[in-house]
């Protein structure tokens, strides 16, 4: 079994120090409970919110305060931390980059969202990552992870399950103008690829946006385990047994069955 929290945010905009100081209390908060999480996860964007007008200000450099604060913290609760997504400034470009740390404060994984949303002018801000997403490994399971738009591209988590997926991470940024598909697609993705689906959504309002909160933990069979609140900043907890994934794929042979030469 393993344990996950998540925490659904309520982001200060621009302010990266007061965000971070807000998640290093609230790590140092979870780790104290009876039983510790594994699994720590945090939304996209969580330093800055979304302002990408700001980001050539405020974007932080690589290996920069939000990387060491996130590998310290790992490494002194000996905790497991998807880290979300913060915007990272490598030269003139910034890139919309999600960090994975585990519990020796290692970075063991990081990703650059590659699919940028035309319709809220993210190419003109941000640059997409120009590598494969890939699986990392956290207490010996298979875990991908996805950023937000990345939800609407089936292909995306199909290529991860294709590798041995266990668990989906999704961190977003979702709108509350758009919730209907965050709760559907969530679902679509986990039946589909018969994994567990683990998301972090923010809440609040910034600049006339709504965030959709309502953070899920769904199942390899579609069902929704635990889900969050649509506006209000807390913690999911879930413990999650990875043993179902293996029993649903051999009840439901779904990659068996693909005939992909004919796609």
């Amino acid at each position: 079994m393993l344990k996950m929290s998540i925490y659904q945010m309520s982001i200060i905009p621009a302010d990266p120090q007061a965000n971070r100081e807000r998640v290093s209390k609230w790590v140092s908060n979870e780790v104290e409970k009876a039983e510790k999480p594994d699994i720590l996860i945090l939304p996209e964007l969580w330093t800055t919110g979304y302002r990408l007008e700001d980001l050539q200000e405020i974007a932080e450099v690589p290996e920069g305060e939000t990387y060491k604060l996130l590998s310290e913290l790992a490494q002194k609760y000996a905790i497991n931390i998807v880290g979300g997504s913060i915007a990272v400034k490598v030269g003139e470009k910034i890139y919309n980059r999600a960090l994975v740390f585990n519990r020796a404060g290692q970075l063991i994984y990081q990703y650059d969202k590659m699919h940028l949303v035309p319709m809220l002018n993210e190419p003109n801000f941000l640059t997409a990552g120009d590598k494969r997403a890939r699986l990392f490994t956290l207490d010996g399971y298979r875990m991908g992870l996805i950023i937000c738009y990345d939800l609407r591209f089936p292909e995306l988590a199909r290529s991860l399950a294709l590798e041995g997926m266990d668990v989906l991470f999704v961190v977003a940024e979702w709108p509350e103008a758009r919730f209907q598909h965050w709760e559907v697609l969530q679902q679509g993705r986990a039946i589909e690829n018969q994994c567990f689906l683990v998301s972090c959504n923010t809440v609040g309002e910034d600049q006339g946006t709504i965030f959709a909160g309502r953070s899920k933990v769904i199942n390899p069979w579609g069902d929704i385990i635990i889900e969050g609140t649509k506006n209000k900043e807390e913690t999911i907890t879930s413990l999650i047994d990875i043993k179902t994934v293996k029993s649903i794929r051999e009840n439901v042979p779904v990659f068996e069955s693909r005939v992909p030469h004919l796609y």
